[in-house]
């Protein structure tokens, strides 16, 4: 054990070791945008699906005994909803991305991607066949040249872009008409993971990608668990993709298949953003009003999204001002590497229904305050 409690111990010195913690304090890190988790509504759907006795586990992967028509209800109405010739439902945005870009670009193909994108992301692309290159975040000049290079030195394949639409640590937004553009110019397959978008932004919730959905050349995921508040994710994609996928994705074919009562949930979250438009159009006042307060109290640049950074830079202070924060009864938490790049430890503050105009307020003015006195 020793060599495993060493690397604890660097991870320790270096103020990166994580610990597990309770739930505790007003939320602003939860990624339950729409405030579905912990809703009656759910809730409701829950009880109904268990007393007609829908079951709680698979039992099987897909390709066994595990599909249920459940998941089949689930991936052809999130078919229509998000405007996709077809979806698959996996257990996870983890498990879709590693899916995903693991067994769609080919060998001889190049992913080029956002070096922001999810660790999945990366998980998926190191498992895979094709070569791989990350470029600058949101750099579109830095994709072209990527594509450029690749077909000068004798590359044949196809290219794939592959980014976030709303980053989950910077929470900004992709340019996906320029980078869709830049696919279609080079015989390539745009790959959007709407991770944080799916549920609040685009039309009815939609994603950023709504517009382009549908097309041969354009792959999106939509998670599930977070404004859509239950758990799993969504593959839309053509349908010889979605093929491809249950043919050869090994984290489709041998894992157990996501619980029937999941698809459930999934599915109503999926009502809920077609039938309580409110639900979003509060998160889109909230997030609003948090940008606004945090330029003004904190001077900082915003994203303009629900995640708000607040880059502090060296891990220990940014852990003190976290701590401070959670002691002061607000659920703030501070990101450190290596989930984002060197000297770039930050608070991640997540805007979500599950607060008002006036606990942001508090939360600001105590944060000002904080790191004022951090300062010192």
């Amino acid at each position: 054990m020793a060599r495993y409690a060493a690397r604890l111990g660097q991870f320790e010195r270096k103020g990166r070791r994580r610990v597990l913690a309770p739930l505790s304090g007003i939320d602003f890190s939860s990624n339950d945008y729409l405030g579905l988790a912990s809703s009656s509504r759910l809730h409701k759907a829950l009880i109904a699906a268990v007393d007609r006795r829908v079951p709680a586990g698979a039992g099987g992967s897909r390709l066994l005994r595990g599909n249920h028509p459940e998941h089949e209800a689930l991936e052809a109405e999130a078919a229509t909803f998000f405007g996709s010739p077809r979806m698959l439902y996996f257990n996870g945005g983890y498990t879709a991305n590693l899916a995903a870009l693991s067994t769609l670009p080919q060998r001889g193909d190049l992913i080029v991607y956002d070096a922001l994108i999810h660790a999945s992301a990366h998980a998926g692309i190191a498992a895979g066949r094709a070569a791989a290159v990350a470029v600058p975040h949101n750099d579109i000049a830095a994709f072209e040249q990527a594509i450029r290079a690749w077909r000068t030195a004798g590359g044949r394949g196809h290219p794939w872009i592959a980014v976030e639409s709303l980053y989950s640590m910077d929470g900004d937004i992709a340019p996906l008409a320029e980078l869709m553009a830049l696919a279609d110019a080079h015989d390539g397959f745009l790959y959007v993971d709407e991770a944080h978008a799916t549920g609040v932004h685009g039309l009815g919730g939609r994603g950023f990608a709504a517009a382009l959905e549908g097309r041969d050349n354009v792959v999106v995921l939509h998670t599930c668990g977070k404004a859509l508040g239950s758990s799993g994710a969504l593959i839309g994609a053509s349908a010889v993709l979605c093929d491809v996928l249950v043919n050869h994705a090994a984290p489709f074919i041998y894992a157990t298949a996501p619980s029937p009562l999941q698809a459930v949930l999934v599915r109503e979250a999926l009502h809920a953003l077609a039938d309580e438009p409110e639900r979003r159009s509060r998160e889109l006042s909230l997030i609003d009003f948090a940008n606004r307060l945090v330029v003004e109290r904190l001077g900082i640049a915003t994203s303009g999204s629900q995640i708000l950074p607040v880059v502090i830079g060296d891990n220990e202070r940014c852990l003190a001002i976290a701590e401070r924060m959670q002691g002061a009864g607000f659920d703030i938490r501070a990101i450190r590497p290596p989930t984002v790049p060197a000297g770039t430890a930050r608070l991640r503050i997540s805007i979500t229904p599950n607060v008002d105009e006036e606990v942001i307020t508090q939360m600001v003015e105590r944060l000002a305050m904080v790191m004022a006195e951090e300062d010192r």
